[in-house]
């Protein structure tokens, strides 16, 4: 694939700024800081126009809070004027990073993610007898400042949108040049990239047919166990020595055995929603029943959050429809 180029000034057309404002205040019209961009519209599109131009702009604007999901994560959330160059640049940047990835790379991309990720992975199952699960040890904490950089290079060669990249990437003080906030979409964008390379070593050195890969989860399928061994033992020497990361302990199963990814438990003749999955889901369908009763929760309101967590517990088939529609009648809930 050639380098890009000619990229940064299509990033800072006023037409791509509006855009990448109405994309970051989606689901947020009511926040001050949305509100406060937008009374002066305008004004605040042309100075991030300017700002960006001139190399001026400050990124690493952060706030940071925990959540448990269901661990501890700290999520470190931009400004939101940071936001909407995070996606004036994706508006442009991101059918770039879409054309280099492999197929079976399902998160951060249109048309793909959970749900696509979970059935591609129904499909292999459905004819391996073993599965190997990998997981990136601390992945986002461990992301090499200058390895990102030098693969970017690789794909882009717009010299201010490099600069930019490395202000961005910059900005983030990890520990000793690593690391990438959660909860920054360009942080979402760089990992996904940065798995990448490993994705073709996969594909093209190693030449497994059978998998999927969403951000830092990867399973592969086979019909030989010590296959999927000899995978591990690659895959981790290149994960060391080209990207300085490493796995933790790989898990290997046969499938009649089920295997649990992204929520959901794979069986080679269906799928369902895994323990914690069920467990979490019918902790918030029971929290959203309770605060509907005091009347904290509008009749919309909780019919709009219901056909969320609905939509998750679908897409896991039949025998989660059996168990979603079960804790429903007991919560005294109608399915929306």
């Amino acid at each position: 694939m050639k380098r890009r180029g000619y990229l940064f000034e299509l990033i800072i057309t006023r037409e791509n700024l509006a855009l990448a404002f109405q994309r970051a205040a989606r689901g947020k019209r009511h926040g001050f800081a949305v509100i406060h961009f937008a009374s002066h519209l305008d004004h605040h599109l042309a100075l991030l126009g300017e700002q960006l131009r001139d190399g001026s702009f400050a990124f690493g604007r952060f706030r940071q809070f925990m959540i448990r999901d269901p661990k501890e994560r700290v999520i470190t959330a931009p400004h939101f004027d940071e936001r909407v160059a995070h996606h004036a640049i994706m508006n442009i940047c991101e059918p770039v990073f879409d054309r280099w990835l492999i197929d079976d790379t399902y998160a951060c991309r249109k048309g793909r993610g959970r749900e696509a990720a979970v059935c591609r992975a129904f499909g292999f199952g459905r004819t391996a007898k073993w599965c190997l699960n990998l997981d990136v040890r601390k992945y986002f904490d461990s992301i090499c400042h200058d390895q990102l950089l030098g693969m970017l290079r690789r794909v882009f060669k717009d010299h201010l949108l490099l600069e930019m990249f490395d202000r961005i990437v910059r900005s983030f003080r990890g520990t000793n040049g690593r690391g990438l906030p959660i909860g920054s979409l360009m942080s979402q964008h760089f990992a996904n990239f940065y798995l990448g390379w490993l994705d073709r070593f996969i594909k093209q050195e190693l030449r497994i047919q059978g998998y999927v890969r969403y951000m830092d989860d990867l399973m592969f399928w086979s019909n030989d166990r010590e296959q999927l061994l000899d995978v591990y033992k690659k895959s981790s020497d290149f994960l060391t020595k080209r990207l300085s990361l490493e796995f933790k302990a790989p898990a290997i199963s046969q499938l009649t055995w089920g295997v649990d990814f992204l929520g959901s438990r794979l069986f080679p003749t269906h799928v369902e929603l895994n323990r914690r999955s069920k467990r979490r889901w019918s902790l918030r369908v029971g929290l959203l029943s309770k605060s509907h009763r005091l009347g904290l929760l509008s009749d919309n309101a909780l019919q709009s959050r219901l056909t969320a967590l609905v939509a998750f517990a679908k897409s896991a088939g039949t025998k989660s429809w059996k168990f979603r529609s079960a804790m429903l009648q007991k919560l005294k809930v109608n399915e929306p």
